[in-house]
């Protein structure tokens, strides 16, 4: 059964949808910002693993085709994850490992897919609100959801969600989970203030 919830967020529409893809995954959510798509999946093992670590594998991958690219030339394969795909991947795992019971060792599995980048909403945000619908709606116990937002400073004016353009003018970006703060990391211009004011 297809379940959709459909919302404006920072003047944009904002989609979630389970049920249509990856019908096999313990949770699926496909979030749509604006035109970029991202596919989270949550898989969890029926059997305790004997290792002494919660086994958390994190997934985040943005191939070319996601832009409308097809690489060519001599490589014309994509290999490994780039250093942007493996920091957004560990800004998700430490958004989530957290919220999970303490002893829980059932391997969990969490891919973060780019289906579409329209080339303005940056997609490792949602990837992080993708991968805790996707665990809220399966079977793994964990005490979520959360959700990730980047807010962007233009011209003394605060903007959630910035735009890649609206990024190159902005002088301080910060990012963060709700419903309480867990994670943050910002970026920022000097400043003669000390602190950013509202």
């Amino acid at each position: 059964m297809v379940k959709h919830v459909d919302r404006t967020f920072a003047g944009r529409p904002l989609k979630l949808e389970s049920g249509r893809l990856a019908k096999q995954a313990a949770g699926a959510c496909l979030l749509q910002f604006g035109e970029t798509v991202v596919l989270a999946t949550a898989t969890v093992s029926d059997n305790i693993s004997t290792l002494p670590f919660f086994p958390l594998t994190v997934e985040y991958r943005e191939k070319a085709y996601a832009a409308g690219k097809i690489p060519g030339g001599f490589l014309k394969r994509e290999g490994r994850p780039s250093d942007e795909e493996i920091l957004s991947a560990r800004v998700t795992d430490r958004s989530i490992r957290p919220l999970f019971p303490e002893g829980f060792k059932n391997e969990v599995q969490v891919f973060i897919y780019v289906l579409s980048a329209d080339q303005e909403n940056d997609a490792d945000v949602l990837g992080v609100t993708a991968a805790s619908a996707a665990l809220h709606m399966s079977k793994v116990p964990w005490n979520g959801p959360i959700a990730a937002v980047r807010v962007g400073r233009v011209e003394g004016a605060w903007i959630l969600n910035p735009t890649f353009q609206q990024l190159e003018f902005s002088d301080w970006t910060w990012s963060s989970l709700a419903p309480r703060i867990r994670l943050s990391w910002s970026r920022g211009a000097r400043s003669s203030s000390r602190r950013p004011r509202s």
